[in-house]
């Protein structure tokens, strides 16, 4: 059993589907529009993310983008298939990101997720992140929780 990630363009087919998957598990959750902070596929290419395509033994399973800040870098768009939940894909991914953040001299990963978001928050916690206060353009929302880790 083999994971594979590699870089790919935020609109490749691949990712576009992955992306298309995860916005609908989040349409089904009750987050106000104020509360959805999910990067379309034009706005991950305007700012300039870098993103990143998971496959487990040659099928497509999961995605992830960082975007760089000055002194850290946000994890964008994170998902993983159901169907490959729980084979290490996650971290993977997360490992992948925090390895792209160290080879350009930054040390910190942040990131917001939903709190209805359990698997997610699960996989932070496990992953190490701490929780922490809203930050860059983020504010306060209480359906939102934050993160961060140094790397």
């Amino acid at each position: 059993m083999s994971i594979k990630i590699e870089e790919t363009r935020p609109d490749s087919p691949a990712a576009v589907q992955l992306i298309s998957e995860l916005d609908t598990d989040l349409q089904r959750h009750p987050y106000p529009p104020q509360s959805r902070h999910a990067y379309s596929v034009d706005k991950l290419l305007r700012e300039g993310v870098n993103f990143f395509i998971a496959s487990y033994n040659d099928q497509l399973a999961g995605c992830g983008g960082i975007k760089l800040y000055d002194g850290y870098g946000e994890v964008k768009r994170m998902y993983v298939r159901p169907s490959h939940r729980g084979l290490g894909l996650g971290k993977a991914i997360l490992n992948r990101l925090a390895e792209f953040a160290r080879e350009r001299d930054v040390n910190m990963l942040r990131l917001e997720t939903g709190i209805y978001q359990t698997e997610a928050i699960g996989l932070y916690d496990a992953f190490g992140f701490e929780r922490r206060a809203p930050f860059g353009e983020y504010k306060v929302d209480p359906l939102s929780v934050y993160f961060q880790k140094s790397i």
